[in-house]
């Protein structure tokens, strides 16, 4: 079966949203884990848009499952890793501007060969979040990762048939050849409650990393208790 990590970001960018305490990652993280989440992953950016390193350091200290640190492989990420120790993290690509992480990371960035051993030399393991090609796996594993994210935003924003199938082929293609090379293989970007079932069929994706659609859904199904709740206590 495969394992579910649930990215708990934009619990985090309602609370930035007005610069206060709550929502709380730490605690959606708590309720993940109750419901049967099998990682806590998180996007560490630059700017600290959503999560801060507030939130890091106490979420190292109270995720019982794993923790999985998104974060891009820049000189500053890697030491705050080293110092707080997650146990996994996935080199992601960042742009300031961007709203969402729009691609997979390239692979031909100056000195990532040596982030990815100084990681590794810490203890922590070590993913890539690449496009769904097999040279870029292949590539990926000749730099010593231990794990690849495949992405999946292209497959999730595909509109037609033919398109979405070429998208679906291209994963599966990916996702066996990073088997055969002996990554771990993951999978993540724009998966929803209505597009996962095209994926699952896929045996060599050993972990789906969601968020959006969770946080989402959440704020739906969630709100009649929030609501129930508020009337009993101003009653």
């Amino acid at each position: 079966m495969a394992k579910l990590g649930v990215n708990i970001d934009h619990v985090a960018t309602i609370r930035q949203a007005r610069k206060t305490v709550e929502p709380d990652p730490v605690e959606a993280a708590f309720i993940a884990e109750q419901n049967g989440a099998d990682q806590i992953t998180i996007h560490l950016r630059e700017d600290r848009r959503h999560i801060i390193d507030r939130d890091l350091r106490i979420l190292r200290e109270t995720v019982q499952t794993r923790l999985n640190l998104e974060m891009a492989p820049t000189e500053e990420m890697v030491a705050i890793a080293k110092a707080i120790h997650p146990d996994s993290v996935t080199l992601v690509p960042e742009k300031r501007e961007e709203v969402t992480t729009e691609g997979g990371l390239n692979l031909e960035i100056k000195g990532l060969q040596e982030k990815i051993e100084e990681l590794k030399k810490a203890g922590i393991i070590v993913s890539l979040f690449i496009d769904p090609d097999n040279e870029v796996v292949r590539q990926a594993h000749k730099l010593g990762a231990d794990a690849i994210e495949l992405h999946t935003g292209y497959f999730a924003n595909s509109k037609a048939e033919k398109d979405l199938e070429n998208e679906i082929e291209r994963i599966k293609e990916a996702a066996r050849t990073g088997k055969k090379t002996g990554l771990y293989v993951a999978a993540g970007h724009g998966i929803t409650y209505h597009n996962v079932h095209h994926l699952t069929p896929i045996k060599e994706i050993e972990e789906y990393n969601i968020g959006h659609t969770i946080i989402a859904r959440a704020v739906i199904l969630g709100l009649a208790e929030a609501v129930r709740e508020m009337k009993r206590l101003i009653s």
